[in-house]
């Protein structure tokens, strides 16, 4: 009964994130038209070499289904302009880079089949009846006829995807034999919509613990991941805005939060609450940032900017790293301070304290060691659905 508590306790803050209506609209939610949702998400965190005539195969895996779906495409970090020559998409048939029968679609773009994306712009395809089921393992292909300088991609993917090297013709393939190469990262798919009967999604927004290290690979077992089943039942869509290196304060691995959450986390469809697990990258970092104020600082002007867009925030409480490389006990001091802000601060509409439930209790500067993947920084599977099982209940406190 329990579960079924927290399930209600999340409608309930339903109600209060999402309108009964469309801004504006008079007629009764019944009968407006079913929303756009976001089902899943990758930050773009860097670049990679230029594949020209390949098609890359991108495996993607949706937290809810609808009747039709949009791909987001980016070319955030390019340097010249990125032609599309042909962008197709189909559920994935078991493991590997076959696409089920029937169900493979060519994207078009303003009713064109390609497009020419400018650098640091992203596109968005138009929408493409194909009805997809919730937990669904998507092939989103990308056929780069004359890529020019670097693709804009997200590295630690955590899932193999596939390319065919001689791609032309080839991304409308149904039987995935010419894919015969692996890649682990994603190129230049960052985002699938959904429309349906989802109410909205959430946004993981963070560092590689959110990314996903050291969780199993091509397994879906990062925490989103998991919150995403857990969440589901109550129409929500969970999007993974994590990227391994990022920081809070400055610059890292991709644009710092601060630069970043429009594009990664508040301008995503449907984006209801954010969920902010970031600055151990900052403590840990060289060189350190040891300024709590600063973190208050930025913790305070993410919330405020989620504020203005009418999107809640939860804080996730830093996570113990005694035992990893980088790890002193000043820097301990910092995340303890931090993690004082985040709990008592006022800043954040609820909090997960995912230091409290994945802690060592006989030694709180380390992670419980069922937790460790070996690191002593990141989570294994079950340190993931902890941090899952942390957050779902927060969510119920954010109205």
């Amino acid at each position: 009964m329990a579960g079924v508590g927290r399930i209600l306790a999340v409608l309930r803050v339903l109600a209060v994130l999402v309108p009964a209506a469309l801004p504006g609209a008079t007629t009764p939610a019944a009968a407006q038209p079913p929303p756009w949702t976001g089902s899943w998400e990758t930050a773009p965190s860097g670049t990679a070499t230029a594949l020209p005539g390949a098609a890359i195969r991108n495996v993607v895996h949706l937290s809810v289904g609808g009747t039709a779906v949009r791909i987001r495409l980016s070319n955030r970090f390019g340097t010249s302009p990125l032609h599309l020559g042909t962008v197709t998409v189909a559920l994935r048939r078991a493991a590997g880079p076959d696409a089920v029968p029937g169900t493979l679609r060519t994207a078009t773009f303003g009713g064109a089949p390609t497009v020419t994306v400018p650098p640091g712009q992203d596109t968005v395809t138009d929408p493409v009846s194909l009805p997809v089921p919730a937990a669904a393992d998507l092939l989103v292909t990308v056929y780069t006829p004359e890529a020019d300088g670097p693709a804009t991609s997200h590295q630690t993917a955590l899932q193999t995807s596939y390319l065919a090297p001689a791609g032309a013709g080839r991304a409308a393939d149904e039987d995935g034999a010419v894919y015969s190469t692996t890649v682990s990262r994603w190129y230049y798919v960052t985002g699938v919509d959904v429309l349906g009967t989802a109410t909205g999604s959430i946004v993981a927004f963070g560092d590689s613990l959110t990314d996903g290290n050291g969780s199993t690979p091509d397994t879906n077992r990062r925490w989103p991941d998991r919150l995403a089943e857990r969440v589901r039942a109550a129409g929500l869509g969970v999007l993974n805005a994590g990227i391994s290196g990022n920081r809070l304060l400055r610059d890292g691995t991709g644009p710092s939060a601060l630069a970043r959450l429009d594009a990664d986390a508040l301008d995503r469809t449907g984006a209801r609450v954010l969920v902010v697990l970031e600055g151990i990258n900052d403590i840990k970092g060289t060189p350190t940032a040891d300024d709590v104020t600063a973190y208050a600082d930025a913790y305070r002007a993410l919330v405020a900017r989620a504020h203005a867009r009418g999107v809640r925030v939860v804080g996730v409480t830093l996570t113990p790293f005694r035992g990893f490389s980088a790890y002193t006990q000043a820097r301990e001091a910092v995340r303890q301070r931090v993690n004082a802000f985040i709990r008592t601060g006022g800043t954040f509409d609820a909090v997960a304290d995912a230091d409290a439930a994945l802690r060592d209790p006989t030694d709180p500067t380390r992670l419980l060691p069922a937790y460790d993947p070996g690191d002593h920084l990141h989570f294994n599977d079950a340190g993931m659905a902890v941090v899952a099982d942390t957050v779902r209940p927060a969510l119920s406190r954010v109205g």
